[in-house]
C-alpha cells in the first residue's frame, strides 16, 4: 500500500528526517519532534508535540496507530499519554503526539527527538448486531485475572 506524507514544515526532510521504516523488518517508523526550540515534560506532567507531517492513508481499510518508543518508555517514563494513538483513514491535519511523562524526574524533548513510533496496519469495520445473549465460552464473563496470574 502506498502512504503518503504531506510536510507541513520546511524543516521536514532536512533538519527532521521524514519517516522510514529503519530496517527490512521494521514493522514500525520513528516519529520525531517537530519544534524548534527544547520541550520540557514535567514529572507527572502532558505535553502536546507536533510532528510536522500530516498523512493519507488510501481507505478505511487501514489505520495509522501510534506507539511509544521502547527506550524512552523504560529507560524515561515517556510514552504516549493515550497509551496508543489512532489516526483515521480519513484524518488530514497533523500528526501530533501527546506524550506523559511518567518518571520522577522532568524530560526534555530536543528539536528532531524520535518520540514515538507509527505503525500503518489492516482494519476491520465490524457489522454490528445487537443481541440478546451470547454464545457460552468456557471463560465466560470472568473478568481481571480470571485465567490465572
Amino acid at each position: 500500500m502506498e502512504l503518503k506524507i504531506k510536510a507541513l514544515s520546511s524543516k521536514i526532510g532536512t533538519d527532521i528526517p521524514a519517516p522510514f521504516y529503519a530496517s527490512a523488518g521494521a514493522a514500525a517508523m520513528d516519529l520525531h519532534a517537530c519544534v524548534d526550540d527544547p520541550v520540557t515534560i514535567p514529572a507527572g506532567g502532558r505535553k502536546v508535540i507536533p510532528t510536522g507531517i500530516a498523512i493519507a492513508l488510501p481507505s478505511a481499510d487501514y489505520v495509522a496507530l501510534v506507539f511509544a518508543r521502547s527506550g524512552l518508555g523504560i529507560k524515561h517514563g515517556i510514552a504516549p499519554a493515550n497509551c496508543v494513538g489512532v489516526i483515521d483513514s480519513d484524518y488530514r491535519g497533523e500528526i501530533m503526539v501527546g506524550l506523559h511523562n511518567a518518571g520522577d524526574t522532568d524530560y526534555t524533548i530536543q528539536p528532531a527527538d524520535r518520540i514515538a513510533q507509527l505503525m500503518i496496519t489492516p482494519v476491520v469495520q465490524a457489522q454490528i448486531t445487537m443481541v440478546d445473549e451470547l454464545d457460552d465460552t468456557v471463560r465466560g464473563a470472568g473478568g481481571f485475572g480470571s485465567t490465572g496470574k
